[in-house]
């Protein structure tokens, strides 16, 4: 099966991998040849949400390792809470799989072990893309709607995740019009050959096996409500990748923090991108993320 720019179903029929790191368990899926790069999912995700990444921005001459982070799917949330934790934990199994060094992209609540896995292991880390991430503390768990709180608590229940997949199914663009405010962009994305289906399994993806995504959902909150770093320390090749209508994540206080703070960044500022850019604007990222990928992660 090709590393599919359609094959929105690639994430589903990849069986995951279980490594044993001195730091603890980890899942992941191995796909493609090439030089390697790891992919990290946001919240409410795991190795397929991380693979589903690859194939949005990603390119078929590398070889992803599409990690679940710790608390998501099969990977437990003893294998690393922090965010630097979590940065230890993709050196650990680089180290598993004898590999000396590799690329990071990530999305959302992923950035934070990305970043610290850049911060912590700068030898080990070929560069990083970060795409609609946090440069600093975002909501806190107190702050979170008491309608979301609840489907968390439900969703350790199978009936309830198989009921809102369900639901979702029979109402795709509904649920797409929640992350994609404006009327135009959503119905071009939803009709995209290629994006379309990448966006509709990213969006049904989060209530397959719901409830076992839901202890590194919690934990993402917690991490991301507090989360610092030392930016300017950050000595590896970044592409920062963000929407300037993303109200998760503001432009301005993330994106641009980026840009400001990292010594060798480059900002990609997605004009009218949500915190989907990757879907709703993938003709105009791709190119830039495996532009950047050729020249900082290929190391054949």
């Amino acid at each position: 099966m090709p590393f599919g720019l359609n094959n929105a179903e690639l994430s589903q029929k990849v069986t995951p991998k279980i490594a044993d790191t001195p730091l603890g368990v980890v899942e992941y899926a191995d796909w493609g040849n090439g030089p390697p790069v790891v992919a990290l999912h946001g919240a409410m995700g795991g190795y397929d949400q991380s693979l589903l990444l690859a194939q949005a921005i990603g390119d078929a001459n590398y070889r992803f390792l599409a990690l679940s982070r710790p608390g998501y799917l099969g990977t437990p949330i003893r294998s690393g809470k922090s965010a630097e934790a979590q940065g230890d934990l993709i050196a650990a199994l680089l180290d598993t799989l004898r590999i000396p060094a590799a690329g990071v992209m990530t999305v959302s609540g992923g950035g934070p072990a990305a970043i610290h896995f850049g911060l912590r292991h700068p030898a080990r880390c070929s560069g990083l893309i970060l795409v609609s991430t946090c440069a600093g503390p975002v909501a806190s768990a107190a702050s979170i709607p008491l309608s979301f709180k609840l489907t968390l608590a439900l969703s350790r229940f199978s009936w309830f995740g198989r009921m809102l997949y369900r639901k979702a199914e029979k109402n795709v663009g509904t649920m797409a019009a929640k992350s994609v405010r404006d009327p135009k962009i959503l119905s071009r994305t939803m009709d995209d050959p290629d994006a379309g289906p990448l966006f509709r399994a990213m969006m049904l993806g989060t209530f397959y096996r719901m409830g076992e995504r839901i202890d590194g959902t919690r934990n993402d909150i917690d991490v991301t409500s507090g989360i610092s770093y030392p930016l300017e320390e950050l000595n590896v090749p970044t592409l920062v990748v963000h929407g300037t209508e993303d109200s998760m994540l503001p432009f301005e206080h993330h994106g641009k923090v980026f840009q400001n703070c990292i010594p060798k960044s480059e900002l990609l500022a997605v004009e009218g991108g949500e915190h989907v850019t990757i879907f709703t604007h993938r003709k105009l990222v791709r190119p830039k993320t495996t532009a950047f990928m050729d020249r900082y992660f290929n190391m054949t």
